[in-house]
């Protein structure tokens, strides 16, 4: 497959998002940047939320887990088990927190923080945001950047640095202006081609193959590789953990970041917002399941074609390995760039690579102007700057974008360096780290009546519950009898977050 024709075809996209971007920002102001002016249409918020909440991670990387080894069985389509948290999750979104947020009237969902708790809270609670959702976006920018890189910008002698600046920038160009008003339009265009990627791709293989839907389950289920349910209570994957985390991490890195809820938040009232968040709801889960059969699928395609399993021992820890006929390692996340660009006709590659970056730039634009209104608004103070003018805001949102896009670059390369072979398992263990503290504060305001102190203990007990999750997790096995933590960490960070408040909170005074 040629890198200069896949290389066109990114450029072309590219300028198509220019295009959408030139038309949806004009005459776009601070509102329109920080919340769409409150006039976005919830049907496109709904389908674009599709394509932000799954990225380039769940494109590349949920397929890949499927072949993968826990023990010596197939990992299989077990994240379907946090799917099924998700799904829950997603209606506490709807009916507990969105109620909330419209009934105060929020740019930021943080300032609710403020009015709850004050200034040291709401500063707290926006700082935690800004760390989690780089962390994650970056997590994510790497992993698609690294397959463009792998596949296409390395046959032309760039290096990673600037791949990675390249594609930055690209963003940076188009949300510079518009924002949320933009991102409402640019992200529905790029989910469609995301799934009509996903869709193609499953068609062509179950073609080539010769299987229909009913056929290729079957013969995922012989292989081992469509077990759902994990039933180890021991076990990090255990089922009743996967769905009660997966609950969790919804409402923690969808209802409490500001990125997710800034969209919705945009739509003109509260009815229109839930059926949005309903209507994603149901699509997320047949989309993800959907990536699920598409990595079994990918497996036995690879099978077909010469791949094979074996074990390989380094230092004394044993793998599995699925091996290409030209001895590349291809299980874990290379498994769909691989099967796409060098084992499938022509038409197929350029369809994964459309489709490759529909997923990248949905995850990274919106992370990028939730980072920005968050900072502007929450550590900045704009909005509540009587001094400023419209254009002085204007330049102070600018540069703070501009700023960004820096600290994006800076973590990518940390990714870079630190690599990884599966990344979707490495997204929700640094999630259950940097959103505990979010989730232990916003329930502790909603399901407590109690006050909290002006005083910088609040940070501090933010900072500390995730050290101590942390010790927890490394020491589970030797501490509960062989039990270890998986993606309950979440959890546990905002337990350990609310019960630190509670021991220094005070009775609320009643309202005269």
């Amino acid at each position: 497959m040629s890198a200069s024709l896949l290389f066109s075809f990114v450029i072309g996209y590219f300028v198509l998002l220019l295009v959408v971007a030139w038309l949806t920002s004009r005459n776009s102001n601070n509102d329109s940047f920080f919340i769409g002016n409150r006039s976005s249409n919830w049907m496109l918020v709904a389908f674009g939320m599709v394509g932000t909440s799954l990225s380039g991670v769940t494109f590349v990387s949920v397929p890949g887990t499927v072949g993968d080894f826990t023990g010596n069985a197939h990992k299989g389509f077990a994240y379907f088990q946090v799917v099924i948290g998700y799904i829950i999750g997603y209606l506490v979104v709807a009916f507990v927190l969105l109620p909330l947020y419209y009934r105060m009237n929020l740019t930021s969902i943080y300032n609710y923080l403020q009015k709850r708790f004050g200034t040291i809270a709401y500063k707290t609670g926006a700082l935690f945001f800004i760390i989690s959702r780089t962390v994650g976006a970056t997590a994510r920018l790497y992993l698609v950047i690294f397959v463009l890189q792998e596949f296409i910008l390395k046959n032309f002698g760039i290096p990673f640095i600037v791949t990675a600046l390249i594609i930055l920038l690209m963003i940076l160009l188009y949300t510079f202006e518009g924002g949320v008003k933009t991102i409402v339009y640019t992200d529905t265009l790029q989910t469609t081609l995301m799934l009509a990627g996903l869709v193609v791709t499953v068609v062509y293989i179950l073609n080539s193959m010769n299987l229909s839907v009913g056929d290729a389950m079957r013969t995922l289920t012989d292989k081992g590789y469509a077990t759902i349910f994990n039933t180890d209570p021991k076990s990090g994957g255990f089922f009743l953990k996967q769905i009660i985390g997966g609950a969790f991490i919804t409402i923690s890195m969808f209802g409490l970041d500001q990125e997710m809820m800034q969209k919705n938040i945009s739509v003109k009232t509260l009815k229109d917002s839930q059926k949005n968040m309903i209507t994603f709801n149901l699509v997320s889960a047949g989309v993800n399941f959907l990536f699920l059969l598409l990595g079994g699928l990918l497996y036995l395609y690879a099978l077909n074609h010469g791949a094979e399993y074996t074990q390989v021992t380094t230092n004394g820890s044993t793998q599995w390995q699925l091996i290409t006929a030209d001895n590349q390692n291809i299980i874990g996340d290379t498994l769909f760039p691989t099967v796409a660009l060098q084992m499938m006709p022509q038409a197929i590659a350029i369809i994964f690579i459309i489709a490759l970056i529909s997923a990248l730039f949905p995850s990274a634009d919106g992370a990028l102007t939730a980072l920005t209104s968050s900072f502007c608004i929450d550590i900045l103070g704009l909005k509540r700057r009587d001094d400023l003018t419209e254009k002085q805001q204007k330049k102070i949102r600018l540069t703070v974008h501009l700023t960004f896009t820096v600290v994006f670059l800076i973590c990518i390369m940390i990714f870079y360096w630190i690599g990884n072979r599966s990344i979707i398992d490495k997204i929700l263990t640094l999630a259950g780290y940097t959103y505990g503290p979010l989730l232990g504060l916003f329930a502790f305001g909603i399901l407590s009546k109690r006050a909290l102190p002006q005083t910088s203990l609040i940070t501090v007990i933010c900072l500390a519950a995730p050290v101590a999750s942390y010790l927890i997790s490394q020491y589970s096995a030797i501490l509960f009898n062989g039990y270890q933590v998986g993606i309950e960490l979440l959890i546990i960070n905002g337990l350990l977050t609310y019960l630190g408040l509670l021991s220094i909170s005070k009775k609320a005074v009643a309202a005269q």
